[in-house]
C-alpha cells in the first residue's frame, strides 16, 4: 500500500488571546476576500428548477455519551435558521456559492441557540452549534454533480470510526467556508428542507442529468504517531458513469487526514 499517512503534531492548548486575535485576523482576511476576489456570488430564487440532480438525506438527532439532547434539538433550530437564508439558492454558470455568504454570522439576536460543537476533539457548545451538519451534508451532494468544490476544511479529528471518511466539511464562522462553483453552461439549484428529524436536500438543475458519480476511497489506513495516538488517512476518488451504467471516469477528489477521537462518534 501506498504510503499515505503524515506525521501530525500532537495536540496542544494555545492561548485563549492568541485564539482571539486569530480569529479577528482570519475573519477580516474573508471579509476583504468576498470583497475583492472578483467573485459572482449565488443568490436564492423563488422559481424552482425542473429536473433532479442528486437526492439525498441524513437523520438529525445523535446520541453522544455526555451531550444532553437538547444540544440536538438546539441544532435543529439552528438549522431550520440557516436553511431559510439557503433554500432555492441558484448558482448560475460562472458563479460561487459560499456558505457563509448566504448564512451570515449565526447569533442568538438572529435566534441561533447553544448547540454542540468539536473543539480541540471534545464535545462543547456554541451559539450556532451543528451547523457543521449542514456543511457535510452539502459537500458529500455536490460530490455527485459536476460542481466544483473550490474550498471545504475537514475536521482535525475523526468524528466517524464507523463511517466512511472523508465525507464531512466542517465550518466556522466565517473563514472556515464551504465554497462551490458552477464551471458548467447551466444553473443548479440547491432544495432544502426538514421534515421528520432528517435533513433533506436535492441539487436541481435547468437541464436533466446525463451522468451518475460514484464516491470511494482509496489507501484507507490507521497510523500510531510518535505521540501515541492514531491518525486516520485515506484518499477519495469519484467514479463517473453515463446512463447506461458505462464507467468513462475515475478522478481524484480529496486526502484526508484526522486524529482519530476514540468511540465519540458523530454522524454526519
Amino acid at each position: 500500500m501506498e504510503k499515505i499517512y503524515r506525521d501530525i503534531l500532537e495536540p496542544k492548548t494555545r492561548n485563549p488571546l492568541r485564539l482571539k486575535l486569530g480569529v479577528a485576523f482570519h475573519r477580516l482576511k474573508r471579509q476583504a476576500k468576498w470583497t475583492f476576489g472578483g467573485f459572482k456570488f449565488a443568490k436564492v430564487s423563488h422559481e424552482e428548477l425542473h429536473h433532479q440532480y442528486f437526492v439525498h438525506q441524513t437523520p438529525l438527532l445523535r446520541y453522544l455519551a455526555g451531550v444532553p439532547m437538547e444540544m440536538e434539538q438546539n441544532k435543529i433550530t439552528n438549522l431550520h435558521l440557516a436553511l431559510a437564508k439557503m433554500n432555492k439558492v441558484v448558482i448560475n454558470p460562472g458563479e460561487t456559492l459560499s456558505l457563509w455568504k448566504l448564512i451570515g454570522k449565526p447569533t442568538a439576536g438572529k435566534g441561533y441557540l447553544e448547540g454542540v460543537v468539536l473543539r480541540a476533539g471534545s464535545f462543547s457548545s456554541g451559539i450556532g452549534g451543528g451547523l457543521c451538519h449542514l456543511s457535510g451534508f452539502l459537500y458529500w451532494m455536490t460530490l455527485h454533480t459536476p460542481l466544483k468544490i473550490t474550498e471545504r476544511h475537514r475536521h482535525g479529528y475523526d468524528t466517524t470510526p464507523n463511517k466512511f471518511f472523508g465525507s464531512d466539511a466542517t465550518c466556522f464562522y466565517n473563514y472556515k467556508d464551504l465554497m462551490i462553483e458552477n464551471p458548467t453552461n447551466q444553473p443548479f439549484q440547491l432544495v432544502l428542507e426538514i421534515k421528520d428529524d432528517h435533513l433533506h436536500g436535492q441539487w436541481k438543475s435547468s437541464v436533466a442529468p446525463e451522468v451518475t458519480y460514484e464516491i470511494y476511497e482509496k489507501n484507507s489506513v490507521y497510523h500510531t504517531q510518535s505521540w501515541g495516538g492514531k491518525t486516520r488517512h485515506n484518499h477519495v476518488y469519484r467514479r463517473v458513469f453515463n446512463l447506461d451504467g458505462v464507467e468513462f471516469g475515475d478522478v481524484f477528489v480529496a486526502v484526508n487526514h484526522a486524529i482519530v477521537m476514540g468511540d465519540k462518534t458523530v454522524d454526519n
